[in-house]
C-alpha cells in the first residue's frame, strides 16, 4: 500500500509551501501508521530506518510554519466522497498523561478513563455514515486552569503556555463552543450534512442545541434527566418544545406533559404549572410530531403491552402519534430530538413517521 499512502499524502499535504515539507509530511504520516505503541518522534525515526531522520522530523511537528486548516480541508473533501455522510458526530477523547509539560494539561474527567485524572482532551467532529466515519476537524480544549483571565486560573500552568506555544489570544472555550465552531469551518468547505449527533456532554448544552438550530441542521442529542424524583422513581418530565427539561432554560416556551412532584404536597401539579406562566392544562398545545423528547427507562419495553392485532408497542404507537412518551422508572438520559424545518405540505398528507428514541 505504500504507493497508495504516497499518493493520499500528495493530495493532503498538496497546500504545503516547500517541498520538504511535503516529503517530511508524507513520512510522519508513515510513522504514524507503523507498528509501535509510542508515537513520538524518536521511536518513529527509529522504526522507519534511513526514511526517519529524527530532527527533521522534529523540525516538521513543532517548527514548520503550515496552516492545518488546508489540510483538514482536502482531508474532510476526500472523506465526504468516500464516505458519503448522512451525520455529523461531536465528541471529545482523552489522552491520559503522567506529567504537567504537555500544552492544556490538566486533572479533568474523560471517557477514556471513567473518572477525573490528568489529562488532555481533544473535541473532534466526525463525517460518519452507516458503515464508516472518519474525524476531519478537531480542537485541543483549554481548561479555565490554563486561561489567564479565569478565576480558575493555575499560576504554573499560565507560566507554561509559551514554552508549550499557546498563543496570547487563546483563552478558555467551552467544549460546545469548539463543536459549534468545527461546525462552521466544515461548512465553509463546502460540506453540508444536515444531521448532527452528540452525546449529553454537548446536548446539555441550550446554547449548543439553539446552535444547531440556528444553522438550520435536525439534531439527536444526549440529554440528562433533571429535577426531583417522585416515589424513589423518576416522575413524567415537563419538556419544552426544543427538548428542553422544565425549569427555565427557556423560559416563555409552552411545555407539554405534567410537572414533577408528589401527590399531598402545598401545590398541585396544575398550580406549579400554572405559576410558571404555563396555561391550563387542557388548554396546552400537543406537541408537534416532528418535535420530541423522550424519557425511556430502561424497563419501559417490558411494561409496554400490545393491543390485540397491534404489533407495535405502546411507546411506538404514543411515538406514531407525535406524542411526548411518558413512563415512571429508573433515572436516565433524556434523548432531544429536534426538526429544524416543518413545511405546509407535511400537514396535508399522511402524517409522517416519527422518529424512535431509545435509551442512551
Amino acid at each position: 500500500m505504500r504507493g497508495e499512502l504516497e499518493d493520499f499524502a500528495a493530495e493532503v499535504f498538496e497546500p504545503f509551501a516547500r517541498n520538504d515539507q511535503r516529503r517530511w509530511g508524507q513520512v510522519y504520516l508513515r510513522g504514524l501508521l507503523t507498528d509501535g505503541q509510542r508515537k513520538s518522534v524518536e521511536p518513529m525515526a527509529a522504526r522507519l530506518g534511513e526514511d526517519g531522520n529524527r530532527q527533521a522530523l522534529a523540525h516538521f511537528v513543532t517548527s514548520s510554519p503550515w496552516d492545518p486548516a488546508h489540510v483538514r480541508a482536502r482531508l474532510a473533501w476526500q472523506m465526504e466522497a468516500a464516505i458519503r455522510p448522512k451525520a455529523l458526530i461531536f465528541d471529545d477523547t482523552g489522552f491520559l498523561k503522567d506529567g504537567n509539560a504537555s500544552a492544556c494539561v490538566s486533572r479533568q474527567y474523560t471517557g477514556t478513563a471513567g473518572k477525573v485524572t490528568n489529562c488532555q482532551v481533544g473535541v473532534s467532529l466526525h463525517l460518519a455514515s452507516d458503515h464508516a466515519s472518519a474525524a476531519v476537524d478537531w480542537r485541543l480544549f483549554l481548561p479555565e486552569t490554563w486561561a489567564p483571565g479565569s478565576v480558575k486560573a493555575d499560576p504554573d500552568k499560565v507560566a507554561r503556555r509559551t514554552a508549550c506555544g499557546i498563543p496570547d489570544d487563546i483563552g478558555h472555550v467551552e467544549k460546545w463552543q469548539l463543536a459549534l465552531d468545527m461546525l462552521d469551518e466544515t461548512r465553509s468547505w463546502g460540506i453540508e450534512v444536515p444531521l448532527a449527533i452528540a452525546d449529553a456532554g454537548y446536548g446539555d448544552a441550550v446554547a449548543f442545541r439553539h446552535g444547531l438550530q440556528a444553522r438550520g441542521l435536525n439534531y439527536v442529542v444526549g440529554h440528562h434527566a433533571v429535577g426531583p424524583a417522585r416515589r424513589g422513581r423518576a416522575g413524567d418530565r415537563a419538556l419544552f418544545r426544543d427538548g428542553t427539561a422544565a425549569g427555565g432554560e427557556v423560559p416563555g416556551q409552552a411545555a407539554v406533559g405534567e410537572t414533577d412532584g408528589h401527590r399531598g404536597g402545598p401545590e398541585s401539579r396544575q398550580t406549579r404549572a400554572m405559576a410558571r406562566g404555563l396555561p391550563p392544562r387542557h388548554k396546552q398545545e400537543r406537541p408537534e410530531a416532528d418535535v420530541l423528547a423522550v424519557h425511556c427507562p430502561a424497563d419501559a419495553a417490558r411494561r409496554t403491552r400490545d393491543r390485540p392485532g397491534d404489533r407495535r408497542s405502546r411507546t411506538a404507537r404514543v411515538l406514531a402519534a407525535g406524542r411526548v412518551a411518558r413512563h415512571r422508572g429508573g433515572a436516565g438520559p433524556v434523548l432531544a430530538l429536534r426538526s429544524a424545518r416543518r413545511h405546509p405540505a407535511d400537514h396535508a398528507g399522511p402524517a409522517r413517521q416519527a422518529p424512535v428514541a431509545h435509551r442512551a
